[in-house]
């Protein structure tokens, strides 16, 4: 009768594969995982009180800074709650740029996690193919924005920037270029047999356990749960797109399984659909103002006399990203709260890797497409069961003593 002997294999904080500090805990027999432990909590940066230092707009250029790869999904979640809670109108002309805007991120994203993808398998060929096409829609939103990352186009109320008649040529090109490329990336990520040896039937998350587990974004829809915020609660213009679904592995003529491969699935038909959505919104785009007050100081004025508070739920490229925000007569919130999507799917992981080789554990953790600064929270428990939370005030004590403990 044979005895199970597992070993214990710890990855992270950091690790080649990674691109940001997490902690992985693995109980493994032989080349197998058996049991996943995961520890968050090594970039927490206290984004939701500094923001309560800042105004009303200070904060938009500090919530594009929780993630610079969707870098217009905070700010979109945090103008929505506002909005809701000081009950302002949006003008049309501003929805449709908007939504412009966020599909166009939601390509580069996908894109480079394409890419990623690719380069944590050993494909680089394919890493570096992804990279290059993504470099049109980058350029596409400097022209528009002046930034390639970044854009500073949001804020409360509507967008500081326009999509002038003579940037038309400019979006009309860039969807051109990837309706033409479209066929051909499709092909060389989805056909590809080392692809699908890699990702086919690797970290399957059930359609029982991300509805357990709370998925969202493509994540959810791989596994089969048709969860999309631009569908289940429209804002901007997505009110306006009937035909408007969310993706699904059988797009593709594949029952959904929640694999690695199905995710890799979602996501590349999810670029096709924004390259549609981005040309329905430039087909009609409605005339008009493009924000409610020009002026970022009487609009500070204006939500300083607001009592309220709203939620902006928003699609991101990973999955919803929610704001809850608090006004009570002051210049910024008096509070705020922010939910990312790697904070609902990180927990899937657990689920993902039961029963995977540990040479799949890098595209397992990649297939999610996680942002760690985005879903770190810092809270201590005592031996008592209390929760307390850090201020920056004992952060800062710790980090002196930590420091003149190292220098003795």
């Amino acid at each position: 009768m044979s005895t199970r002997q597992t070993y214990p294999l710890h990855i992270g904080p950091t690790h080649p594969a990674f691109k940001e500090p997490v902690q992985f805990n693995f109980e493994i027999e032989g080349e197998r995982v058996i049991t996943c432990d995961i520890e968050f909590g090594y970039t927490h940066r206290a984004v939701e009180h500094i923001a309560r230092e800042r105004n009303f707009i200070q904060i938009l250029y500090l919530l594009e800074r929780i993630c610079g790869i969707c870098s217009v999904s905070h700010p979109m979640a945090y103008c929505l709650a506002v909005e809701q809670a000081a009950e302002i109108e949006v003008p049309p002309r501003a929805k449709y740029i908007r939504t412009i805007i966020g599909e166009l991120e939601r390509l580069h994203s996908h894109l480079l996690w394409t890419g990623v993808a690719a380069h944590e398998i050993g494909f680089d060929t394919l890493f570096l193919y992804t990279w290059n096409i993504r470099e049109k829609v980058l350029d596409c939103l400097e022209t528009i924005t002046g930034n390639r990352i970044n854009y500073g186009i949001l804020t409360i109320g509507g967008v500081r920037r326009d999509i002038t008649p003579d940037l038309y040529p400019v979006l009309q090109e860039t969807l051109d270029y990837y309706y033409d490329v479209f066929e051909r990336a499709r092909e060389i990520i989805l056909d590809n047999m080392s692809i699908q040896l890699r990702c086919k039937n690797v970290g399957i998350l059930s359609h029982e356990n991300a509805l357990a587990y709370c998925a969202v974004g493509p994540t959810a829809r791989a596994s089969g749960v048709p969860r999309d915020v631009r569908v289940d609660y429209p804002v901007n213009a997505y009110p306006d797109i009937e035909w408007l679904k969310p993706v699904s592995p059988l797009d593709a003529g594949r029952e959904p399984r929640g694999d690695v491969y199905d995710r890799m699935i979602v996501r590349v038909h999810e670029i096709h659909q924004s390259i549609d959505i981005i040309n329905f919104c430039m087909e009609n785009m409605p005339e008009g103002a493009v924000d409610v007050e020009p002026k970022a100081t009487k609009m500070i004025s204006t939500l300083k006399k607001v009592q309220g508070e709203g939620i902006g739920r928003y699609e991101a490229p990973r999955g919803e990203v929610s704001h809850y925000d608090i006004l009570d007569n002051r210049e910024g919130p008096l509070l705020m709260k922010v939910k990312a999507p790697t904070y609902s799917n990180g927990i899937t992981w657990m689920k993902m890797f039961d029963n995977v080789e540990i040479a799949d554990i890098p595209i397992v953790i990649a297939s999610i497409d996680p942002c760690v600064a985005c879903a770190d929270r810092m809270s201590f428990v005592d031996s008592g069961g209390r929760r307390s939370i850090m201020t920056s005030a004992d952060l800062h004590r710790l980090s002196v003593e930590k420091q003149r403990r190292i220098g003795k």
